[in-house]
């Protein structure tokens, strides 16, 4: 199995070519304003221009967002993918594809088993699912926090689209990652970077290296 990597909450070119130059499948840009990733859609389609070449799929990560910001964001960057990251029900996930015809993740957080079960009922509506720690009950942000959860609780978990694995990865425990959960694709944020929001390039390339590995 080859297993791919998405880096996501990108912000500059240069974080964008390591990505590219490093074989990441994806890239995502974050549009939650409490992120300190958080980007304009204008200027993410600026810095998504070079992945149109590379067959690289372009994932815009929304929060409970609107109609009116869906609209906004299909016709500035015109992503591949919209990852819903926020308290979407399996309705409204749906009418979010149909609304802007584009794949969609959604998000499932896990702290335990019985979490995982929530899957079924999106697994229908989807192009992906995603696994993400479940974030503290008081967290201002729904992910990008750097914890990680059991990856053994997805151990042997099979679905009908190819699935991520998020939360607390990096590139000296990704490879451990893999090994336990099965994931066929990984999901970087935190973990690869100096600071909150300053994604390294050399973390980057070294993530990619490692799922390269893994």
């Amino acid at each position: 199995m080859n297993v791919t990597a998405k880096i996501c909450g990108l912000s500059t070119p240069e974080a964008v070519s390591a990505a590219l130059d490093g074989g990441a499948s994806h890239i995502g840009f974050i549009f939650f304003a409490k992120s300190p990733r958080n980007i304009d859609p204008e200027a993410a389609a600026r810095l998504a221009a070079p992945a149109r070449t590379k067959n690289v799929k372009v994932c815009a990560v929304t929060v409970d967002p609107d109609d009116e910001f869906l609209d906004r964001l299909v016709a500035a960057l015109s992503p591949d993918i919209v990852q819903l990251h926020g308290k979407e029900t399996p309705a409204r996930t749906h009418a979010i594809a149909q609304r802007t015809g584009r794949g969609v993740v959604k998000v499932i957080p896990v702290s335990d088993a019985s979490d995982i079960a929530q899957a079924s009922a999106y697994e229908p509506i989807v192009e992906h699912l995603m696994f993400e720690t479940k974030p503290p009950k008081d967290a201002e942000m729904p992910g990008g926090l750097g914890h990680s959860f059991d990856w053994n609780l997805m151990s042997g978990r099979r679905f009908a689209r190819p699935w991520f694995l998020a939360g607390g990865l990096d590139p000296w425990n990704v490879a451990e990652a893999v090994r336990q959960s099965g994931a066929p694709i990984v999901d970087v944020s935190s973990g690869v970077e100096r600071g909150p929001g300053l994604k390294d390039p050399a973390l980057i390339t070294a993530f990619l290296e490692a799922v390269r590995r893994a």
